[in-house]
């Protein structure tokens, strides 16, 4: 008995810690990407400025609302004792990512014509990279929720609804430095 209980407290143990190097690599990796952007609009800050005026700020702020609201979906997830309770809230925050990636899109119709434009020195190259990476994410995430909704397990929402949370800490660093800087 006790050997199975060092054994599953080892385990978790070793997901705990998989876990955290999976946070902090996303958080480096977005870090690093966040530093290009914020380097190249202090060498070419005018076209870093009109660029940023082509962008639908209201979008943006409107989708932050969308992700911040899924965030509290997720973590009601996280502290439900009820599996059905789990369940609902693993769905509302997997819907409400994905609505936010059909704002995106939306978006992104409005802003894809200015890449490439030499006048705004890589700008859209980056904020496109950028919010694609942290896109991609979105919608991963928003499937594993989908798709672990069914059994919905402690350990396993815990998890998802960590690195869910990552990715809203990301949005909320991104928003910021994109839209508003």
């Amino acid at each position: 008995m006790t050997a199975s209980v060092e054994t599953d407290a080892g385990a978790r143990s070793d997901e705990q810690f998989i876990l955290w190097i999976l946070v902090w690599s996303e958080l480096i990796a977005f870090g690093i990407l966040l530093a290009a952007f914020l380097v190249l609009s202090l060498l070419h800050p005018e076209s870093y400025a009109m660029a940023k005026l082509h962008l639908n700020g209201r979008l943006a702020s409107f989708n932050t609302l969308v992700l911040i609201a899924s965030g509290w979906f997720a973590a009601e997830a996280h502290r439900a004792q009820s599996i059905h309770i789990r369940r609902a809230a693993l769905l509302g925050a997997a819907i409400l990512g994905f609505l936010f990636v059909g704002i995106k899109v939306i978006e992104y119709s409005g802003e894809i014509r200015f890449a490439g434009d030499a006048a705004f020195h890589a700008f859209f190259e980056l904020y496109f990279l950028i919010t694609g990476f942290h896109l991609a994410h979105v919608i991963f995430l928003g499937f594993v929720m989908l798709a672990i909704a069914r059994r919905a397990e402690t350990e396993t929402v815990r998890t998802v609804t960590t690195l869910w949370h990552v990715i809203d800490l990301v949005w909320l660093t991104i928003f910021p430095v994109l839209y508003l800087g």
